[in-house]
Protein backbone atom coordinates (compact mmCIF):
# COMPACT_ATOMS: atom_id res chain seq x y z
CA UNK A 1 0.00 0.00 0.00
CA UNK A 2 1.05 3.57 -0.63
CA UNK A 3 1.94 5.76 2.27
CA UNK A 4 2.71 9.35 1.43
CA UNK A 5 2.94 12.53 3.44
CA UNK A 6 3.64 14.77 0.49
CA UNK A 7 0.14 16.21 0.07
CA UNK A 8 0.58 19.79 -1.11
CA UNK A 9 -0.86 22.36 1.28
CA UNK A 10 -2.57 25.19 -0.53
CA UNK A 11 -5.21 27.88 -0.12
CA UNK A 12 -7.63 28.92 -2.84
CA UNK A 13 -9.75 32.02 -2.81
CA UNK A 14 -11.54 34.31 -5.23
CA UNK A 15 -10.55 37.99 -5.32
CA UNK A 16 -13.24 40.69 -5.55
CA UNK A 17 -12.84 40.80 -9.35
CA UNK A 18 -13.34 37.00 -9.62
CA UNK A 19 -9.68 36.20 -10.27
CA UNK A 20 -8.73 32.96 -8.49
CA UNK A 21 -5.72 33.15 -6.14
CA UNK A 22 -3.91 29.88 -5.40
CA UNK A 23 -1.14 29.88 -2.79
CA UNK A 24 0.99 26.76 -2.25
CA UNK A 25 3.93 27.13 0.15
CA UNK A 26 6.72 24.58 -0.15
CA UNK A 27 9.34 23.86 2.51
CA UNK A 28 12.98 23.22 1.72
CA UNK A 29 13.31 25.67 -1.16
CA UNK A 30 14.63 29.20 -1.50
CA UNK A 31 12.69 29.87 -4.71
CA UNK A 32 9.19 31.09 -5.46
CA UNK A 33 7.23 30.76 -8.71
CA UNK A 34 4.48 33.10 -9.87
CA UNK A 35 2.26 31.45 -12.48
CA UNK A 36 -0.63 32.98 -14.40
CA UNK A 37 -3.01 30.59 -16.14
CA UNK A 38 -5.65 31.85 -18.55
CA UNK A 39 -8.50 29.61 -19.68
CA UNK A 40 -8.03 30.10 -23.39
CA UNK A 41 -6.05 28.27 -26.07
CA UNK A 42 -6.24 27.15 -29.67
CA UNK A 43 -9.45 25.14 -29.28
CA UNK A 44 -11.26 28.37 -28.35
CA UNK A 45 -10.36 29.94 -31.70
CA UNK A 46 -12.28 30.12 -34.96
CA UNK A 47 -10.62 28.63 -38.05
CA UNK A 48 -9.90 32.16 -39.28
CA UNK A 49 -8.20 33.15 -36.01
CA UNK A 50 -6.39 29.85 -35.39
CA UNK A 51 -3.03 30.79 -33.89
CA UNK A 52 -4.20 33.97 -32.17
CA UNK A 53 -3.85 32.63 -28.60
CA UNK A 54 -0.19 31.82 -29.28
CA UNK A 55 0.26 35.22 -31.00
CA UNK A 56 -1.07 37.01 -27.89
CA UNK A 57 1.29 35.01 -25.68
CA UNK A 58 4.27 36.28 -27.70
CA UNK A 59 3.09 39.89 -27.63
CA UNK A 60 2.76 40.07 -23.85
CA UNK A 61 6.57 40.06 -23.66
CA UNK A 62 6.91 42.98 -26.09
CA UNK A 63 6.44 45.96 -23.80
CA UNK A 64 4.09 47.61 -21.31
CA UNK A 65 3.35 51.18 -20.28
CA UNK A 66 5.82 50.87 -17.40
CA UNK A 67 8.37 48.77 -19.36
CA UNK A 68 7.99 49.97 -22.98
CA UNK A 69 10.22 47.37 -24.68
CA UNK A 70 10.88 43.65 -24.36
CA UNK A 71 14.40 44.54 -23.23
CA UNK A 72 12.97 46.55 -20.32
CA UNK A 73 11.10 43.43 -19.19
CA UNK A 74 13.91 40.93 -19.67
CA UNK A 75 16.59 43.21 -18.18
CA UNK A 76 14.73 43.42 -14.87
CA UNK A 77 14.20 39.68 -14.70
CA UNK A 78 17.71 38.78 -15.88
CA UNK A 79 19.03 41.21 -13.27
CA UNK A 80 17.81 38.92 -10.48
CA UNK A 81 18.61 35.63 -12.25
CA UNK A 82 14.95 34.80 -12.86
CA UNK A 83 13.73 31.89 -14.94
CA UNK A 84 10.72 32.99 -16.99
CA UNK A 85 8.73 31.88 -20.00
CA UNK A 86 5.24 31.28 -21.35
CA UNK A 87 3.35 28.54 -23.15
CA UNK A 88 0.16 28.07 -25.14
CA UNK A 89 -1.82 24.84 -25.06
CA UNK A 90 -5.07 23.85 -26.72
CA UNK A 91 -7.13 24.70 -23.64
CA UNK A 92 -5.05 27.17 -21.63
CA UNK A 93 -2.19 29.69 -21.75
CA UNK A 94 0.43 30.21 -19.06
CA UNK A 95 3.09 32.72 -17.97
CA UNK A 96 5.57 32.09 -15.18
CA UNK A 97 8.45 33.75 -13.37
CA UNK A 98 10.61 31.78 -10.93
CA UNK A 99 12.93 33.79 -8.65
CA UNK A 100 14.82 33.80 -5.39
CA UNK A 101 12.06 34.31 -2.78
CA UNK A 102 13.47 37.76 -1.98
CA UNK A 103 12.26 38.98 -5.38
CA UNK A 104 8.66 37.79 -5.21
CA UNK A 105 7.21 41.30 -5.43
CA UNK A 106 9.21 42.00 -8.57
CA UNK A 107 7.82 38.83 -10.16
CA UNK A 108 4.25 39.82 -9.24
CA UNK A 109 4.85 43.34 -10.52
CA UNK A 110 6.28 42.25 -13.88
CA UNK A 111 3.75 39.52 -14.68
CA UNK A 112 0.77 41.67 -13.65
CA UNK A 113 2.17 44.54 -15.72
CA UNK A 114 2.35 42.23 -18.77
CA UNK A 115 -1.17 40.98 -18.12
CA UNK A 116 -2.81 44.37 -17.60
CA UNK A 117 -0.69 46.98 -19.38
CA UNK A 118 0.77 45.39 -22.52
CA UNK A 119 1.06 47.91 -25.34
CA UNK A 120 0.35 45.64 -28.33
CA UNK A 121 2.36 48.09 -30.44
CA UNK A 122 1.63 47.64 -34.15
CA UNK A 123 5.33 47.65 -35.12
CA UNK A 124 6.07 44.91 -32.54
CA UNK A 125 3.17 42.86 -33.84
CA UNK A 126 4.45 43.10 -37.42
CA UNK A 127 7.94 42.08 -36.29
CA UNK A 128 6.58 39.15 -34.28
CA UNK A 129 4.75 37.71 -37.29
CA UNK A 130 8.13 36.74 -38.72
CA UNK A 131 9.28 35.23 -35.42
CA UNK A 132 6.18 33.03 -35.17
CA UNK A 133 6.44 31.94 -38.80
CA UNK A 134 10.02 30.83 -38.12
CA UNK A 135 8.78 28.95 -35.05
CA UNK A 136 6.23 27.18 -37.28
CA UNK A 137 9.00 26.35 -39.76
CA UNK A 138 11.08 24.88 -36.93
CA UNK A 139 8.25 22.56 -35.91
CA UNK A 140 7.47 21.57 -39.49
CA UNK A 141 11.13 20.66 -40.03
CA UNK A 142 11.15 18.41 -36.96
CA UNK A 143 8.92 15.31 -37.31
CA UNK A 144 9.46 14.40 -33.66
CA UNK A 145 7.73 17.65 -32.67
CA UNK A 146 5.10 17.49 -35.41
CA UNK A 147 3.80 13.93 -35.14
CA UNK A 148 1.50 14.77 -32.24
CA UNK A 149 -0.23 17.40 -34.40
CA UNK A 150 -0.53 14.95 -37.28
CA UNK A 151 -2.18 12.40 -34.97
CA UNK A 152 -4.58 14.86 -33.35
CA UNK A 153 -5.63 16.13 -36.79
CA UNK A 154 -6.88 12.58 -37.36
CA UNK A 155 -8.36 11.63 -33.99
CA UNK A 156 -10.13 14.99 -33.46
CA UNK A 157 -11.03 15.63 -37.11
CA UNK A 158 -13.83 18.17 -37.51
CA UNK A 159 -13.13 19.77 -34.13
CA UNK A 160 -11.07 22.80 -33.10
CA UNK A 161 -8.92 20.31 -31.14
CA UNK A 162 -7.61 19.07 -34.47
CA UNK A 163 -5.96 22.40 -35.28
CA UNK A 164 -2.34 23.18 -34.45
CA UNK A 165 -1.67 25.62 -31.61
CA UNK A 166 0.59 27.86 -33.70
CA UNK A 167 -1.96 28.29 -36.49
CA UNK A 168 -1.04 28.39 -40.15
CA UNK A 169 1.53 30.74 -41.64
CA UNK A 170 -1.26 32.22 -43.74
CA UNK A 171 -3.29 33.02 -40.60
CA UNK A 172 -0.32 34.58 -38.85
CA UNK A 173 0.21 36.87 -41.85
CA UNK A 174 -3.46 37.94 -41.87
CA UNK A 175 -4.51 38.34 -38.22
CA UNK A 176 -5.08 42.06 -37.63
CA UNK A 177 -4.09 44.31 -34.76
CA UNK A 178 -7.77 44.90 -33.89
CA UNK A 179 -8.44 41.15 -33.79
CA UNK A 180 -5.49 40.63 -31.41
CA UNK A 181 -6.61 43.42 -29.06
CA UNK A 182 -10.27 42.35 -29.03
CA UNK A 183 -9.38 38.68 -28.45
CA UNK A 184 -7.10 39.65 -25.59
CA UNK A 185 -9.70 41.88 -23.93
CA UNK A 186 -12.33 39.17 -24.13
CA UNK A 187 -10.29 36.23 -22.90
CA UNK A 188 -7.82 37.77 -20.44
CA UNK A 189 -10.67 39.06 -18.29
CA UNK A 190 -10.11 38.85 -14.53
CA UNK A 191 -12.65 36.05 -14.09
CA UNK A 192 -10.81 33.87 -16.66
CA UNK A 193 -7.47 33.96 -14.80
CA UNK A 194 -5.77 32.02 -12.01
CA UNK A 195 -2.89 33.69 -10.17
CA UNK A 196 -0.80 30.99 -8.50
CA UNK A 197 2.22 31.36 -6.20
CA UNK A 198 4.29 28.37 -5.10
CA UNK A 199 7.48 27.96 -3.09
CA UNK A 200 8.90 30.05 -0.26
CA UNK A 201 6.80 33.08 0.67
CA UNK A 202 4.92 34.76 3.50
CA UNK A 203 1.24 33.95 2.97
CA UNK A 204 -0.45 37.07 4.47
CA UNK A 205 1.99 39.40 2.72
CA UNK A 206 1.67 37.55 -0.60
CA UNK A 207 -2.12 37.60 -0.42
CA UNK A 208 -2.00 41.36 0.12
CA UNK A 209 0.44 41.86 -2.77
CA UNK A 210 -1.61 39.69 -5.12
CA UNK A 211 -4.77 41.63 -4.28
CA UNK A 212 -2.83 44.83 -4.98
CA UNK A 213 -1.31 43.76 -8.31
CA UNK A 214 -4.28 41.83 -9.72
CA UNK A 215 -7.15 44.18 -8.85
CA UNK A 216 -8.38 45.08 -12.36
CA UNK A 217 -12.17 44.96 -12.74
CA UNK A 218 -13.76 42.09 -14.65
CA UNK A 219 -14.22 42.74 -18.36
CA UNK A 220 -17.63 43.06 -19.99
CA UNK A 221 -16.47 41.34 -23.17
CA UNK A 222 -17.87 37.95 -24.14
CA UNK A 223 -15.26 35.20 -23.70
CA UNK A 224 -14.48 32.74 -26.49
CA UNK A 225 -15.92 29.25 -26.16
CA UNK A 226 -15.56 25.89 -27.88
CA UNK A 227 -17.92 23.22 -29.16
CA UNK A 228 -17.59 19.94 -27.28
CA UNK A 229 -15.97 17.12 -29.23
CA UNK A 230 -18.11 14.20 -30.32
CA UNK A 231 -16.48 11.40 -32.28
CA UNK A 232 -18.44 10.43 -35.39
CA UNK A 233 -15.68 8.17 -36.66
CA UNK A 234 -16.93 4.97 -38.32
CA UNK A 235 -13.72 3.51 -39.74
CA UNK A 236 -9.92 3.69 -39.27
CA UNK A 237 -8.47 7.08 -40.09
CA UNK A 238 -4.95 7.86 -41.36
CA UNK A 239 -3.27 11.24 -41.66
CA UNK A 240 -0.12 10.93 -43.77
CA UNK A 241 2.39 13.77 -44.12
CA UNK A 242 4.84 12.94 -46.89
CA UNK A 243 8.38 13.99 -45.96
CA UNK A 244 11.79 12.73 -47.04
CA UNK A 245 12.97 11.34 -43.72
CA UNK A 246 15.32 8.50 -42.80
CA UNK A 247 13.24 7.68 -39.73
CA UNK A 248 9.46 7.31 -39.81
CA UNK A 249 7.51 8.99 -37.00
CA UNK A 250 4.10 7.68 -36.13
CA UNK A 251 1.38 8.07 -33.54
CA UNK A 252 -1.29 5.39 -33.35
CA UNK A 253 -4.24 5.63 -31.00
CA UNK A 254 -7.84 6.25 -30.06
CA UNK A 255 -10.24 8.79 -28.56
CA UNK A 256 -10.26 8.42 -24.77
CA UNK A 257 -11.74 9.88 -21.57
CA UNK A 258 -12.20 13.52 -20.59
CA UNK A 259 -9.92 14.91 -17.89
CA UNK A 260 -12.41 14.49 -15.01
CA UNK A 261 -13.31 10.86 -15.77
CA UNK A 262 -12.11 8.55 -12.93
CA UNK A 263 -11.37 5.86 -15.53
CA UNK A 264 -8.26 7.86 -16.40
CA UNK A 265 -6.55 6.15 -13.45
CA UNK A 266 -6.75 2.60 -14.89
CA UNK A 267 -6.08 4.04 -18.35
CA UNK A 268 -2.90 5.71 -17.07
CA UNK A 269 -1.72 2.40 -15.61
CA UNK A 270 -2.47 0.70 -18.94
CA UNK A 271 -0.46 3.36 -20.79
CA UNK A 272 2.53 2.85 -18.47
CA UNK A 273 2.40 -0.94 -18.80
CA UNK A 274 2.19 -0.66 -22.59
CA UNK A 275 4.80 2.01 -23.21
CA UNK A 276 5.41 4.26 -20.22
CA UNK A 277 9.02 3.37 -19.50
CA UNK A 278 12.00 1.23 -20.52
CA UNK A 279 10.57 -1.91 -18.95
CA UNK A 280 7.19 -1.57 -20.70
CA UNK A 281 5.78 -4.13 -23.13
CA UNK A 282 6.18 -2.05 -26.29
CA UNK A 283 9.69 -0.88 -25.42
CA UNK A 284 10.87 -4.43 -24.81
CA UNK A 285 9.15 -5.88 -27.86
CA UNK A 286 9.63 -3.11 -30.46
CA UNK A 287 13.03 -1.75 -29.47
CA UNK A 288 14.88 -4.34 -27.41
CA UNK A 289 13.70 -7.55 -29.05
CA UNK A 290 13.05 -6.52 -32.68
CA UNK A 291 15.23 -3.39 -32.95
CA UNK A 292 12.56 -1.54 -34.95
CA UNK A 293 12.55 1.80 -33.13
CA UNK A 294 14.83 4.27 -31.43
CA UNK A 295 12.01 5.60 -29.26
CA UNK A 296 8.59 4.22 -28.46
CA UNK A 297 6.21 5.47 -25.79
CA UNK A 298 2.55 5.62 -24.83
CA UNK A 299 0.89 8.81 -23.70
CA UNK A 300 -2.48 10.24 -22.65
CA UNK A 301 -3.87 13.63 -23.69
CA UNK A 302 -6.90 14.45 -21.53
CA UNK A 303 -9.05 17.49 -22.33
CA UNK A 304 -12.19 18.92 -20.72
CA UNK A 305 -14.60 16.95 -22.91
CA UNK A 306 -12.53 14.14 -24.42
CA UNK A 307 -9.03 12.70 -24.55
CA UNK A 308 -6.69 10.47 -26.53
CA UNK A 309 -4.50 7.43 -25.91
CA UNK A 310 -1.58 7.17 -28.34
CA UNK A 311 1.54 5.12 -29.03
CA UNK A 312 4.40 7.25 -30.42
CA UNK A 313 7.41 5.80 -32.21
CA UNK A 314 10.41 6.70 -34.36
CA UNK A 315 10.89 3.68 -36.62
CA UNK A 316 13.13 2.05 -39.18
CA UNK A 317 11.36 3.03 -42.42
CA UNK A 318 12.11 -0.32 -44.06
CA UNK A 319 10.30 -2.19 -41.29
CA UNK A 320 7.28 0.01 -40.64
CA UNK A 321 4.74 -2.66 -41.57
CA UNK A 322 6.17 -5.09 -39.01
CA UNK A 323 6.31 -2.34 -36.40
CA UNK A 324 2.65 -1.35 -36.85
CA UNK A 325 1.54 -5.00 -36.78
CA UNK A 326 3.56 -5.61 -33.59
CA UNK A 327 2.10 -2.53 -31.89
CA UNK A 328 -1.41 -3.68 -32.81
CA UNK A 329 -0.67 -7.17 -31.47
CA UNK A 330 0.41 -5.72 -28.10
CA UNK A 331 -2.71 -3.56 -27.94
CA UNK A 332 -4.84 -6.63 -28.66
CA UNK A 333 -3.18 -8.54 -25.80
CA UNK A 334 -4.20 -5.79 -23.39
CA UNK A 335 -7.82 -6.16 -24.53
CA UNK A 336 -7.93 -9.94 -24.31
CA UNK A 337 -5.96 -10.66 -21.15
CA UNK A 338 -5.50 -9.06 -17.71
CA UNK A 339 -2.18 -7.39 -16.99
CA UNK A 340 -0.11 -9.35 -14.46
CA UNK A 341 -0.04 -8.58 -10.74
CA UNK A 342 3.67 -7.74 -11.09
CA UNK A 343 3.04 -5.29 -13.96
CA UNK A 344 0.24 -3.62 -12.03
CA UNK A 345 2.36 -3.23 -8.90
CA UNK A 346 5.36 -1.85 -10.81
CA UNK A 347 3.24 0.65 -12.75
CA UNK A 348 1.65 1.92 -9.53
CA UNK A 349 5.04 2.41 -7.91
CA UNK A 350 6.27 4.12 -11.07
CA UNK A 351 3.42 6.66 -10.89
CA UNK A 352 4.11 7.28 -7.20
CA UNK A 353 7.81 7.88 -7.80
CA UNK A 354 7.33 10.12 -10.83
CA UNK A 355 4.62 12.19 -9.18
CA UNK A 356 6.55 12.81 -5.98
CA UNK A 357 9.88 13.47 -7.72
CA UNK A 358 8.25 15.70 -10.32
CA UNK A 359 6.60 17.91 -7.72
CA UNK A 360 9.68 18.66 -5.59
CA UNK A 361 10.21 21.85 -7.60
CA UNK A 362 8.14 24.97 -6.81
CA UNK A 363 7.38 25.65 -10.50
CA UNK A 364 6.28 22.10 -11.30
CA UNK A 365 4.13 21.84 -8.17
CA UNK A 366 2.28 25.11 -8.62
CA UNK A 367 1.61 24.35 -12.29
CA UNK A 368 0.24 20.91 -11.36
CA UNK A 369 -2.12 22.44 -8.80
CA UNK A 370 -3.22 25.41 -10.91
CA UNK A 371 -3.90 23.34 -14.03
CA UNK A 372 -6.18 21.06 -12.01
CA UNK A 373 -8.15 24.04 -10.71
CA UNK A 374 -8.39 25.62 -14.16
CA UNK A 375 -9.38 22.52 -16.14
CA UNK A 376 -11.12 20.32 -13.53
CA UNK A 377 -12.44 23.09 -11.27
CA UNK A 378 -11.10 21.10 -8.30
CA UNK A 379 -7.75 20.03 -6.88
CA UNK A 380 -6.75 16.55 -5.79
CA UNK A 381 -3.70 16.24 -3.55
CA UNK A 382 -0.92 13.74 -4.19
CA UNK A 383 -2.33 11.50 -1.45
CA UNK A 384 -5.80 11.57 -2.97
CA UNK A 385 -4.53 10.73 -6.44
CA UNK A 386 -2.26 7.95 -5.24
CA UNK A 387 -5.06 6.35 -3.23
CA UNK A 388 -7.15 6.21 -6.41
CA UNK A 389 -4.23 4.68 -8.30
CA UNK A 390 -3.72 2.08 -5.56
CA UNK A 391 -7.36 0.94 -5.76
CA UNK A 392 -7.18 0.13 -9.49
CA UNK A 393 -7.51 -3.60 -10.26
CA UNK A 394 -6.23 -5.64 -13.20
CA UNK A 395 -9.86 -6.10 -14.24
CA UNK A 396 -10.39 -2.33 -14.41
CA UNK A 397 -7.26 -1.91 -16.53
CA UNK A 398 -8.56 -4.52 -18.96
CA UNK A 399 -12.01 -2.91 -18.99
CA UNK A 400 -10.54 0.44 -20.03
CA UNK A 401 -8.49 -1.35 -22.71
CA UNK A 402 -11.70 -2.84 -24.08
CA UNK A 403 -13.56 0.47 -23.95
CA UNK A 404 -10.80 2.45 -25.64
CA UNK A 405 -8.79 0.03 -27.80
CA UNK A 406 -11.53 -2.39 -28.79
CA UNK A 407 -14.61 -0.17 -28.96
CA UNK A 408 -13.11 3.03 -30.41
CA UNK A 409 -11.94 3.41 -34.00
CA UNK A 410 -8.20 3.55 -34.56
CA UNK A 411 -6.29 6.60 -35.82
CA UNK A 412 -2.81 6.72 -37.31
CA UNK A 413 -0.63 9.76 -37.91
CA UNK A 414 2.53 9.22 -39.99
CA UNK A 415 5.39 11.46 -41.12
CA UNK A 416 7.68 9.72 -43.60
CA UNK A 417 8.70 9.16 -47.24
CA UNK A 418 5.38 7.67 -48.37
CA UNK A 419 2.93 8.86 -51.01
CA UNK A 420 0.08 6.42 -50.49
CA UNK A 421 -1.68 5.58 -47.24
CA UNK A 422 -3.59 2.58 -48.66
CA UNK A 423 -1.06 0.01 -47.45
CA UNK A 424 -1.32 1.35 -43.91
CA UNK A 425 -5.10 1.36 -44.08
CA UNK A 426 -5.00 -2.26 -45.16
CA UNK A 427 -2.91 -3.21 -42.09
CA UNK A 428 -5.35 -1.46 -39.76
CA UNK A 429 -8.44 -2.98 -41.38
CA UNK A 430 -7.00 -6.50 -41.46
CA UNK A 431 -6.13 -6.43 -37.78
Amino acid sequence: MFSCSHAPMYTLETLHNKTKLLLAPLEGTETVTVLILVKVGSRYESAKLNGISHFVEHLLFKGTKKRPTSLDITKELDGVGASFNAFTAKDHTGYYIKVNHEHLELALDVVSDMLHNSLFAKEEMERERGVIIEEINMYEDNPLLMVDNVFEEAVFAGSSLARVISGSKENIRKISHAEIVNYFKANYAADNVIVAVGGKFNQPKTKKLASQYFNQPASGFKKSSFKKFSSLQKSPRINLKTKATEQVHLALGFPAYKITNPKNYPLLLLAIILGGNMSSRLFLEIREKLGLAYYIKTDLSPYQDTGALAVYAGLDKSKINLAIKTILKELEKAVNKDVTAEELKRSKEYIKGKLILGLEDSAARIQWLAAQQLLKNKIETIDQQLKKVEKVTAGQVRQTAQEIIKNQKINLGIIGPYQDKKKFLKILKNH
